[in-house]
């Protein structure tokens, strides 16, 4: 088997978000924490300090470390161009916690960048890695819902206003990109589109109920008609107490299944096969954190940890990372046109 040296990961940003990449990191087969800059350089201290690795006073310092082969982006959504183009621009691989970025245009420009550059670009979509996810996909892939005829994502979670107010950054239209569709409801946005292939066309509408002092909007609905002809609903909030398990839904001629967080609580197909009991079984009560349905903090960090195992390995054997540039762009897409709908009032085709 051949061995690979390992990959020296340095992480920009050092709000919330990056503690669970430096645990993910930690528990990777080939990574290792070289080290972290913020432009708070306190909170990169405290961050150095707590993970056992380097802080970093600018990001120049980080990008001309030898040591560091690649860059993890953990800035608020809107901040993740800047970054990432200076590490492509440095020849260093690039990891983007989601959104990849909060417009087509600014996604455009990141990929280009590591294109240019011939450098790894993975979008941070750790769903996609869940064994449950997988089961799902696979069961599409191989026709076992016959016509797909229903494609559906549900986030019914709680933020308070106290969420709201702990950065400036939040519930902004520039750096955080959007409110519960483009800041919590998008990996499952993510999950649906992987699964049921590109959005066609959409109508939406969204509103701002109960939250004060910010942009964007805490509950949006949008109907979905998909390239395959199937149809859809995503619904997102952040008004719904206490906070439910995110819901992706399929259904067909010949099956139905539907994914909360990564417990599998329908798994029903007319032609049923020797490994269906045995999965409903398996992934039933699979979930053991919040899911962060009330919390964002309560995620575990073993989706993470897939992803950056993933792209480690696409470095090393000179591969694509399962979730590239042009995969994680395209919730931003249709998550753009959701909004787009919604302050219009028509439909935006794609």
């Amino acid at each position: 088997m051949k061995e690979f040296m390992s990959i020296g990961i340095g992480i920009v940003g050092a709000g919330m978000i990056s503690n669970f990449h430096a645990k993910a990191i930690a528990d990777t087969n080939n990574g290792k924490l070289i080290g972290c800059y913020d432009r708070n350089g306190e909170r990169a201290e405290q961050f150095a300090s707590a993970n056992g690795c380097r802080s970093y006073s600018t990001l120049d310092e980080m990008l001309a470390d030898p040591d560091v082969q690649a860059v993890a982006i953990c800035t608020p959504s809107g901040a993740h161009l800047e970054p990432a183009v200076a590490a492509a621009k440095a020849g260093k691989h690039v990891v983007v916690e989601k959104p990849l970025e909060v417009t087509k245009e600014k996604c455009d420009e990141i990929i280009a960048a590591c294109d240019a550059a011939n450098v790894k670009l993975a979008a941070t979509f750790q769903s996609r890695f869940h064994e449950s996810s997988q089961l799902m996909k696979s069961a599409v892939d191989a026709g076992r819902f016959g016509k797909i005829t229903l494609g559906d994502a549900y986030v019914k979670w709680y933020r308070s206003q106290e969420y709201y107010d702990s950065g400036a950054w939040r519930g902004t239209w520039a750096l955080d990109g959007g409110g519960a569709l483009m800041n919590q409801a998008i990996h499952s946005v993510d999950l649906l589109l992987w699964l049921m292939g590109p959005a066609k066309r959409v109508h939406a509408m969204m509103d701002t109920m109960t939250h004060e002092r910010i942009e964007v909007e805490d509950i949006v609905i949008a109907n979905i008609q998909f390239e395959n002809g199937a149809l859809g609903v995503i619904e997102a909030t952040t008004t719904a107490f206490p906070g439910a398990l995110k819901r992706v839904e399929i259904a067909g001629s010949e099956g139905s299944a539907v994914l909360e967080e990564e417990d599998l609580t329908q798994w029903t197909f007319a032609s049923e096969t020797d490994e269906d009991a045995s999965i409903r079984e398996r992934m039933a009560g699979k979930t053991e954190t919040g899911g962060g349905a009330a919390d964002p903090a309560a995620i575990g960090h073993h989706g993470h940890t897939e992803v950056f195992n993933d792209f480690i390995e696409a470095i090393e054997n000179d591969r694509e990372p399962l979730v590239n540039g042009v995969e994680g762009r395209r919730s931003t897409e249709l998550i753009c046109a959701i909004y787009e709908s919604a302050r219009s009032g028509k439909t935006i085709e794609l």
